[in-house]
């Protein structure tokens, strides 16, 4: 049994959790138990509708699931705030960045622990969620959480998490830093800024939809719409040439797997 489920961090994920679980109707609000002294609107509406806010302290031991989702700079405060209060076999699920098991272990008296990145979509039920647990109590019970908002992928190699952040948990921002670049390349132009960017979303919002709908690898996808000697094969060879997207796009994850490591350090 998963519930009730204690979350540590009603804030953006947290919240993008609750909205998502509450889409879908996988928990009740009356399941939830939140802790965090200046929580989102998510946590607001989870509480309206009959979630428990900062109840009193004797409430936390009800708690079947712990849900780590503060910052990872005070996951710590966090953790030696509540373990008093929480039942023995409570089990620990958490979504910091780069603060691995056998730290978290350790700082919950050795109660099973899986860690989880996830990704800010689970609000709309279209999250992505990387898991690691080495017991497998703690890997059901991350699976209960985040398979019915997200698509969920095991990991072997707690080292991968790191990876696991930089190529999925952070890259959401990177395709809206896409977008931003994309809508003033058109501005630049000419074309005026409401037009492009009703133009831009529109067609990325388009390409991903269809490439979640078709099934197809990327590279199909691409080769389908560029006709040799065209347009698209001449933006292409910039984007795909020397200094283009593919070196860029790895040294940016590469940063992102750096502070991920700086972050658990």
């Amino acid at each position: 049994m998963s519930v009730p489920i204690l979350i540590l961090g009603a804030g953006r994920m947290g919240g993008a959790l609750i909205e998502g679980w509450t889409r879908v109707g996988a928990f009740a609000p009356s399941d939830l138990i939140l802790r965090d002294p200046n929580p989102g609107l998510g946590a607001l509406g989870a509480e309206a509708a009959g979630a428990r806010l900062n109840p009193p302290d004797a409430v936390l031991r009800e708690a079947a699931t712990v849900l780590l989702a503060v910052k990872p700079q005070i996951w710590r405060q966090a953790a030696e705030a509540v373990v008093p209060l929480l039942q023995p076999g409570a089990v620990v699920v958490s979504i910091a960045a780069g603060v691995p098991t056998a730290q978290l272990s350790e700082a919950f008296f050795g109660r099973p622990v899986a860690r989880v990145m996830p990704t800010t979509a689970v609000a709309l039920a279209k999250g992505v969620a990387s898991i690691f647990a080495t017991e497998e109590v703690a890997a059901h019970r991350a699976h209960a959480l985040f398979d019915p908002v997200a698509t969920s992928v095991d990991l072997d190699d707690e080292g991968l998490m790191d990876a696991a952040t930089g190529v999925s948990g952070s890259a959401p921002a990177y395709l809206y830093a896409f977008i931003e670049a994309l809508e003033a390349a058109a501005e630049a132009q000419g074309i005026a800024p409401e037009a492009a960017s009703q133009m831009v979303r529109a067609t990325l919002i388009g390409a991903a939809a269809l490439l979640d709908h078709t099934g197809e690898e990327p590279a199909e996808l691409r080769r389908q719409v560029t006709s040799p000697g065209g347009t698209t094969e001449a933006a292409l060879k910039v984007l795909m040439g020397e200094g283009g997207l593919w070196p860029l796009l790895d040294r940016a994850v590469s940063a992102a797997v750096t502070r991920a490591k700086e972050l658990g350090s």
